[in-house]
């Protein structure tokens, strides 16, 4: 693997991260409502686990890999120069969904791609790499939504800038396919089959910032492969759920619990800022800012785990956003004039909050799974926070529309705050008693 082929797929990434806040912000535009929004974020969450199903299968029968990810990011192009010329919110929801089916397509066949001739003991280091720099290239596509909505959107109508800024994500996502057809890497060796039995004993706490840099994940790459995981794990006969010790278990409810929360939140936030008055350009500074909160906290973060273990601060993190939730609500009701500058701040610690979350909990698993059982642990940690994130979005947009915002994130803090009770009696905050490794 060469490190301009992986500049080549950060590129198209680029486009993708860009388009998951643009395709929104156009339904609005179209008319779309706070359930829409949510179902988009829902499918986004879903659809491309068939996705990547298939492409996984069909790159194990074929033996080849090439193909696959030149159309997941040739796909991405045309998906996104289509767009401009759909009419319906509804036929929005179908571009989504497609956009997501493909880049997900791509996951199994990009974590094969990135091991390829490395020996097992830096496959760690590869997939850290692979995943730093989608996560990157995802916060360099809000960064360009954000320069383009401050400067091309003034001199235009809000609807005709959003449809130039989707011809340029095309453009950008076709010339990374240019450049990956030049850098692809060499002929493949490294078999599925190895990678599957390698895969679930990997250290997933190294894998790199890119894994925590999206303060608003959809998950559809690592809901695929936890479902993978657990699949392969029952077709050798092994049942991993019925090994978790009852700490463990608590605490993937709790991850349940919080994982809708999040959703709950995050789905209709679109919306509610754009009838709140907010424009495009300042809807995507605000996402950034939630990003930019992850992207600076992930090592400092990462380090004070190491010092003083994650219990405490996953409870921190939780109880933050149990208050930050329902506080954007009650400010933009209370205190309107501000809002802009309170939302800034919200949103930042709402960042900041969701670095603590995403490196604590990786290391909360394996500290309550046992071994012989860790990999499935994590393989279930991450199915069941994809799964909560899309049934949360579209549950969040469904609420928004009936019982309006104030409700929604109240729901979201008390669904959280939930969470939070279950965590706690999972584990002692002190880091001792309930570690099945200890």
């Amino acid at each position: 693997m060469t490190e301009r082929w992986l500049l080549a797929w950060g590129t198209g990434y680029a486009a993708v991260g860009a388009a998951s806040l643009l395709i929104p912000l156009y339904a609005i535009e179209l008319g779309a409502g706070a359930f829409l929004v949510g179902a988009m974020a829902s499918t986004a969450a879903f659809a491309g686990v068939p996705g990547a199903i298939l492409w996984g299968r069909l790159a194990a029968r074929t033996r080849r890999r090439r193909p696959f990810v030149l159309v997941a990011l040739a796909s991405v192009a045309g998906v996104l120069g289509v767009i401009p010329l759909l009419g319906s919110p509804w036929t929005l929801l179908v571009a989504n969904a497609a956009l997501w089916f493909v880049v997900s397509a791509a996951a199994p066949v990009l974590n094969l791609i990135v091991v390829e001739g490395a020996p097992a003991a830096d496959w760690d280091v590869r997939i850290g790499r692979l995943n730093a720099v989608q996560g990157y290239g995802w916060v360099a596509g809000l960064v360009l939504g954000t320069v383009w909505t401050a400067t091309v959107a003034r001199m235009l109508p809000a609807a005709t800038a959003q449809e130039l800024l989707f011809l340029v994500l095309a453009a950008t996502s076709a010339a990374a396919t240019l450049a990956a057809v030049r850098w692809y890497p060499e002929r493949p060796t490294t078999s599925p089959e190895r990678f599957a039995r390698v895969f679930h004993r990997l250290n997933r706490t190294d894998w790199g910032a890119g894994r925590y840099l999206r303060a608003t994940p959809y998950g559809t790459t690592r809901l695929y492969w936890g479902i993978r995981e657990w699949v392969d794990a029952r077709r050798r006969g092994r049942q991993p759920g019925g090994s978790f010790d009852a700490p463990l278990r608590r605490y993937l409810i709790a991850v349940a619990l919080f994982s809708v929360g999040f959703a709950v939140f995050w789905g209709p936030m679109p919306v509610y800022l754009t009838e709140s008055g907010a424009s495009t350009g300042t809807v995507f500074v605000l996402f950034l800012l939630a990003n930019a909160g992850s992207a600076v906290c992930y090592s400092p973060v990462g380090r004070i785990v190491g010092q003083r273990g994650p219990y405490a601060l996953q409870a921190v993190a939780l109880g933050g956003r149990a208050l930050l939730f329902p506080g954007i609500a009650v400010v933009g009701i209370a205190a309107p004039a501000i809002a802009p500058y309170a939302n800034a701040v919200g949103f930042t610690l709402i960042g900041v909050t969701w670095a603590l979350i995403a490196v604590t909990a990786t290391g909360i698993v394996t500290r309550l799974a046992a071994e012989p059982v860790r990999g499935y642990a994590l393989g279930a940690y991450t199915a069941i926070a994809g799964i909560g994130t899309g049934l949360g979005s579209v549950l969040g947009g469904g609420v928004a529309e009936v019982a309006g915002y104030p409700a929604t994130f109240a729901g979201a803090g008390l669904v959280v705050l939930a969470a939070l009770g279950l965590f706690r009696r999972s584990v002692s905050l002190d880091g001792g008693g309930s570690d099945a490794a200890a």
